[in-house]
């Protein structure tokens, strides 16, 4: 592994992996900033392949498709990704398509897609385990940028303009702090100053997104009339990456309800008691925050008795220490996954790109994986002590 910085400050890692057919390329992109709308990000992303200045999004789309080339742009809450895989001989074409794509975007086809997005996401909400999920979302980060949920941003999308969305690609590329990392079985040859090098250098800008305002219990509910369930998230916020208390709460996710059919959860609420079919934790972290949720759907005669069984299990993760052949095993799992989710060329860049964004080393899942193997049974109860209080969101929807 090699790091290195572009003339331009994009902090650069090249990983060789030998004998790898297709190359892998992930560019970081910080966000500083909240949106002036809700939604407009979201909708700045989906423009990026919609044409630049030398080529349509028809050109574009089949330049990329007669050469087998996968190239995306995603907006996540606290960067813009932009990544491709491509065969090693064609890397430098590829190179020079994300070049042109981040450095002259157009914008083009703004009201099209403002439609086609309003409609997908009004097509979204129509699921039930969607909805919740978005009424959980601008619950627990109400008044924030991260509680820019799908609701929130139908609301708005209206308002957001084509200059509002070329104003905040602008602001991103000319601020935010930049990440690049390139995997695969090649030499890039200077290949990667001469068509990212001249990418704006991120001025020293603090992020002026706020964490977000401490947390009390509420209670939120929706109906929603042909629901054949009731489904139920209750949530906490927690440390997020980079708290030596990260590893700690990925080992809970994995006891209580992301491991699959040994999750204390699963054995509990679906095996024993039958509440439901679906059962599961999970971790969703964020710079500023992070959040642990509970997910369960079920009967509508069941909810006050799935809600008393999140209670009993959070409870007993509370008091009674984890036996050590089930931390061990937990820690197996969570190890495991991290060895599963680094397979690939792209998984590698992908997530090697997001430790670097997040202020950490390239390496950083060496860390993790360090400190998950350190961790003891006292350790995981007195995290579940901390977190798992009261002041919690529980967000029901019933028919």
């Amino acid at each position: 592994m090699r790091e290195f910085i572009l003339k331009n400050g994009i902090k650069s890692c090249i990983k060789q992996n030998v004998d790898t057919p297709r190359v892998a390329l992930t560019l970081n992109v910080a966000i500083n900033k909240d949106e002036k709308h809700a939604g407009q990000y979201s909708l700045m992303n989906r423009l990026l392949l919609k044409g630049t200045q030398k080529y349509s999004s028809e050109e574009i789309s089949n330049i990329l498709d007669e050469n087998a080339i996968e190239l995306y742009t995603e907006m996540k809450c606290d960067y813009l990704r932009f990544r491709f895989v491509c065969l090693n001989e064609d890397f430098e074409l590829a190179l020079g398509m994300l070049s042109e794509i981040i450095q002259n975007p157009t914008f083009s086809e703004f009201e099209k897609e403002r439609e086609k997005m309003k409609g997908e996401l009004v097509a979204e909400l129509d699921s039930a385990k969607v909805k919740v999920s978005d009424l959980f979302t601008k619950t627990i980060y109400k008044g924030h940028f991260y509680g820019h949920s799908y609701s929130t941003i139908l609301e708005e999308a209206d308002k957001i303009t084509k200059d509002d969305v070329k104003n905040a690609y602008d602001e991103i590329m000319k601020t935010g702090n930049k990440t690049l990392v390139l995997v695969g079985d090649i030499e890039e040859n200077g290949l990667l100053e001469k068509y990212l090098g001249s990418i704006p250098a991120a001025e020293e800008t603090e992020s002026e997104i706020t964490v977000p305002n401490g947390l009390k219990q509420e209670y939120s509910e929706l109906i929603k009339e042909d629901a054949n369930q009731a489904q139920i998230l209750q949530g906490w916020r927690v440390p997020t990456i980079g708290s030596p208390e990260y590893p700690l709460v990925m080992l809970l996710n994995i006891i209580l309800g992301a491991s699959g059919l040994s999750s204390r959860l699963f054995l509990e609420l679906r095996e024993k008691k039958g509440l439901a079919y679906t059962v599961r934790t999970s971790y969703e972290t964020h710079a500023k925050s992070a959040v642990f949720s509970i997910y369960i759907g079920t009967e509508p005669t069941n909810i006050q008795t799935s809600i008393e069984g999140f209670k009993e299990e959070i409870g007993k993760i509370k008091t009674i220490p984890v036996s050590e052949d089930e931390l061990h095993n937990a820690k197996n799992n969570l190890i495991g996954k991290q060895q599963f989710l680094f397979e690939t060329n792209s998984q590698q860049a992908n997530i090697m790109a997001y430790y670097s964004i997040m202020g950490k080393p390239f390496n950083y899942r060496e860390t993790i994986i360090e400190q998950v193997k350190k961790a003891t049974s006292e350790d995981i109860l007195s995290c579940a002590q901390k977190y798992f209080t009261d002041d919690f969101v529980l967000s029901v929807l019933k028919p």
